[in-house]
């Protein structure tokens, strides 16, 4: 079986990220078979400026090989100001010519029940940019105020549940492409 590839994208720089933390949880309970990378990069990414596009730059020819590489994409970002951060908005932005984004299966994580504006954003930014967002394993976890960081969420039966099962059913859309191509 070939080994399965997601990249990984928080939308948050914050050192104590619920976002990042969900998303290294689902990096620690995913089977050997799955290799969740997340990209810790994005904070070095420049402002986007299509003039820019082919100057050369450490951290977004980074961002594009993890693309290219990758079978699918998590992204869990915060909301800020009923928004997708500016941070996560620069890299979808930066990868929108991406011949590798295209029917890309993407999962959304949203780990505060009040973000909902963000998530609207994200799915309509997504959709543009011709990802194919898997519903099934988009899910909400409530982690805002919980104080539960990577390895609480692992230790968290529910939560570990919600994960474990979000990412089977992304693999399982994974390998339904694959069998269709």
């Amino acid at each position: 079986m070939k080994k399965i590839r997601i990249l990984a994208l928080s939308g948050s720089l914050r050192k104590c990220s619920d976002n990042t933390a969900l998303l290294n949880a689902i990096y620690q309970l995913a089977p050997e078979h799955i290799e969740v990378r997340l990209f810790n990069h994005l904070g070095e990414l420049p402002l986007f400026n299509p003039d820019l596009e082919n100057e050369p730059h450490q951290a977004l020819s980074a961002l594009q090989q993890e693309l290219s590489a990758a079978d699918g994409v998590f992204i869990a970002s915060p909301e800020y100001a009923h928004g997708i951060s500016g941070v996560l908005k620069n890299a979808l932005d930066w990868l929108v010519g991406s011949e590798s984004f295209p029917n890309m299966p993407v999962a959304l994580f949203n780990t505060s029940p009040r973000a909902s504006h963000a998530q609207a954003a994200l799915r309509e930014v997504i959709k543009t940019m011709s990802g194919n967002i898997i519903e099934e394993a988009s899910i909400s976890v409530p982690l805002m105020g919980s104080g539960l960081n990577q390895e609480g969420i692992v230790s968290h039966p529910e939560i570990s549940a919600a994960l474990s099962s979000a990412l089977h059913e992304f693999v399982n859309v994974i390998h339904q492409t694959r069998m269709a191509n």
